[in-house]
């Protein structure tokens, strides 16, 4: 036995004791009692499963023997003969009431609860009429009639649900929090996923420059072998030196080349570990926009949290839709808002929308931010342009919209900005593109272009 069945069955018998004190006596001439000790007991049961029914009956009954025992010895005396008599029969109690639980398996039948309580209900009336028997060999004046069978019923029957409807409250509690864990632990993943395949897109962005890089230096190399080519054999009668540092060029524009050819072979092994982790990691082949959304508003309503900034959120969206092109969506919204709370100074608002127009959905992303001033419209998708500087005057990447821009592109959408009074930005997307299944970020990527 373990230390942790140890404290399991150490922990049942000081809740069945001490909760045992609280008691009554409703059958007149003997000691026979109806306490709460035995909820304890049953509830300890079927909640603990890891140590065995008749082991916790038998420690249990043992202890509470013995403190019941020893408790009247010191309150009101007697010799052990007389106690042993007393409070031995409490023992076969919770014996024989362990021992019929174990042999129903009431354990395998909690998910009917209404069976489970029946099986509680029989045997505490088998433990109870077990241990009036001992009582009655024991010269104790117990009759067992109808009276004696209904005043057990009418207390086993609120006791027995009363256990059973305590364990499925508190098991519907505890798979609610582990459903919410998940959930939460879903959500991030998602996230991360996202951010993944942020990362892919302009890793196939950057693979597009490595191939041209690389085509530009064979193309260089090639030149500079064309022009050593004619005067190779003059120089050399010559003793000139000036075709020598060329070949030199010649092979240095070689070397970058095939450098630049291995980096890009380097970032494809990449890329196609991203693309196979963001496959493994699919959460669902389709996602309602309504959860994209809410995903959305949760992670940013952190994101203002963390920065310390209080901004209200507001979502209107009815949309009945759902979507396999979950990653590029959240990548899209997620750019958005979070360019809206990083624009805010300290308190504003965010409303984030979505419906249906022309065969498109529109997504609409506003801000009570300081706004983009109208001369600033023009560049705000450019690649590298920022408005937004740190604490220490560092300017931000300036990536963010440009990406989105690119990613909407890919979607077949359009995106249009409103700079007064508030900043909105109009996302649409048409509808068919929506629905039609998320493909591998290398894919995806090869329809953006600078």
């Amino acid at each position: 036995m373990t230390k942790k069945q140890i404290g399991i069955i150490l922990l049942i018998s000081l809740a069945t004791i001490f909760l045992g004190e609280l008691k009554m006596n409703p059958l007149a001439g003997g000691s026979f009692r109806f306490s709460l000790g035995t909820a304890a007991f049953f509830f300890g049961i079927i909640w603990f499963t890891s140590v065995s029914p008749i082991i916790v009956g038998l420690i249990v009954g043992a202890f509470v023997g013995l403190f019941r025992m020893v408790l009247t010895g010191l309150l009101a005396g007697g010799t052990w003969q007389e106690l042993v008599q007393m409070h031995l029969p409490a023992v076969v109690f919770y014996i024989v009431f362990a021992c019929i639980l174990q042999l129903l398996n009431v354990r395998k039948r909690l998910d009917a609860p209404v069976l489970a309580g029946l099986i509680g209900i029989f045997a505490e009336l088998l433990g109870n009429y077990s241990e009036l028997l001992v009582r009655v060999l024991f010269g104790e004046p117990y009759r067992f009639g109808f009276h004696t069978l209904l005043v057990l019923t009418l207390f086993a029957v609120p006791r027995s649900f009363f256990v059973v409807g305590l364990y499925n409250m508190l098991m519907i509690r505890q798979l609610r929090a582990i459903g919410e864990e998940q959930q939460n632990r879903m959500d991030e993943l998602l996230l991360i996923n996202t951010n993944l395949y942020e990362e892919g897109i302009w890793l196939q962005k950057s693979m597009s420059h490595i191939e041209d890089i690389t085509r530009e230096g064979y193309e260089l190399y090639r030149r500079l072998m064309q022009r050593e080519a004619p005067s190779r054999d003059d120089s050399t009668l010559r003793g000139d030196t000036t075709s020598k540092e060329d070949g030199r060029l010649s092979q240095m524009a070689l070397a970058v080349a095939q450098k630049v050819h291995e980096v890009k072979k380097d970032c494809q092994r990449i890329l196609a570990g991203l693309s196979k982790i963001i496959q493994q990691e699919t959460l669902a082949p389709r996602m309602p926009l309504q959860t994209v959304v809410n995903l959305v508003v949760g992670a940013n309503q952190q994101y203002a949290e963390m920065l310390g900034k209080k901004i209200h959120f507001t979502v209107y969206t009815d949309l009945d839709l759902a979507t396999s092109r979950i990653y590029g969506l959240i990548s899209i919204l997620n750019n958005l808002v979070a360019n809206a709370v990083e624009a805010i100074e300290e308190t504003g608002n965010i409303w984030l929308q979505t419906g249906l127009r022309d065969g498109s959905v529109e997504f609409i992303v506003e801000d009570d931010g300081p706004g983009i001033q109208e001369a600033d419209r023009a560049l705000i998708f450019a690649p590298g342009f920022t408005t937004k500087y740190d604490t220490q005057g560092q300017s931000s990447t300036g990536i963010g919209l440009s990406y989105v821009k690119h990613m909407v592109d890919s979607f077949g959408g359009s995106i249009d900005l409103e700079c007064q009074p508030k900043t909105v930005f109009r996302v649409r997307i048409p509808t068919s593109h929506l629905l039609t299944r998320e493909k591998e970020i290398v894919h995806e990527a090869a329809s953006i272009h600078d």
